[in-house]
């Protein structure tokens, strides 16, 4: 298939590029490099430098392209960002997905993979969390990509869009052979600023609370692979029917708090992760969790690299061997 896949110079984007090129696909990516690397777009793949929102210059990469599907990664996508500056979001994942998807419309591509979230959950009412949980999102983050999946619903009862959305617990980890990896500025997640506080890369690691409703008072999450993730993608295009929606998690099913990636982190680095405890962050919940049944079922996945070590290891290569991320952009 000829697939253009937006935000595809990002962290997960670049990854799941290289698996569909891997794949025999041919692949164009889009992106306007305010988070993304044009050092992480590796060939066959093709860079357009744009932002989606740029309607006259994204009609003509579809009418020149002939896409048979597409996937979409362009997003902003730190929640305490969203909580201080919402309509950033509303008009970068909301508003810029409508634009995207109008095009496709118009193009008639029909087959359509969207980066979702488990945050359109919000505070979980059960632990793991399944698909037919309640939509509630307690962030604007959350909130813009719930209203994308309203959107992606709508489509394919009204235009025979076929849409898969992967809600994502938390993204970990780099490429298996070391070559793509997460570089973000700033960075947010936790791995890798518990690796560059230990590193001497960064400052030191904030804990944001300790008292949660948890075995040691600090959050837990469930870490997937990138690695993990980008086959999930793979899998979700070749299911993707027409005029059919559908929302899977991607997860592993296992959870982490935050201590026990400080302590980890630790193990991996030999080296001690300086950290101090602050209150809790707006916008954050104290567990989240996938039931990723439903993603075995309807995919035919399940995560295959599942040991928060080698998870931490992976993105320790990284960084080791790119201290200041990507270079020459």
């Amino acid at each position: 298939m000829k697939v253009l896949v937006t935000g595809g110079a990002g962290y997960i984007g670049s990854i799941c590029v290289r698996k569909l090129c891997k794949a025999g696909h041919d692949v164009v990516v889009v992106d306007d490099l305010s988070a993304g690397h044009r050092q992480a777009v590796l060939p066959p793949a093709r860079l357009v430098v744009l932002n989606i929102q740029d309607t006259p210059t994204l009609e003509k990469v579809l009418a020149e392209g002939r896409f048979d599907a597409a996937m979409h990664f362009a997003a902003s996508t730190a929640v305490g960002e969203s909580v201080q500056q919402p309509l950033k979001y509303w008009r970068n994942n909301t508003a810029g997905t409508l634009n995207l998807l109008e095009g496709l419309q118009r193009h008639n591509v029909k087959r359509f993979v969207f980066s979702s979230t488990c945050a359109v959950y919000g505070d979980p009412l059960k632990i793991p969390l399944t698909e037919d949980h309640p939509k509630n999102p307690v962030s604007p983050y959350g909130r813009s990509k719930a209203a994308v999946e309203w959107m992606l619903e709508d489509s394919a009862c009204a235009w025979g869009l076929g849409a898969m959305a992967l809600r994502y617990f938390n993204a970990a980890g780099a490429a298996d052979d070391g070559a793509l990896g997460e570089d973000h500025d700033p960075e947010t997640h936790l791995i890798p600023l518990a690796l560059q506080a230990a590193a001497g890369l960064g400052g030191r690691l904030k804990v944001f609370g300790t008292d949660w409703p948890t075995p040691d008072g600090t959050c837990i999450r469930d870490y997937i692979h990138v690695e993990d993730l980008a086959e999930a993608h793979l899998r979700a295009l070749e299911a993707a029917q027409e005029g059919v929606f559908k929302y899977i998690n991607i997860g592993t099913g296992h959870g982490a708090s935050v201590q026990e990636v400080v302590r980890t982190a630790e193990k991996v680095t030999g080296k001690p992760v300086p950290h101090d405890l602050a209150g809790r962050r707006p916008g954050d919940v104290p567990t989240l969790l996938a039931d990723p049944s439903l993603a075995s079922r309807e995919l035919n996945w399940r995560a295959q690299r599942t040991d928060l070590e080698q998870i931490i290891r992976s993105a320790w290569q990284w960084l080791q061997a790119h201290p200041v991320g990507y270079v020459g952009d």
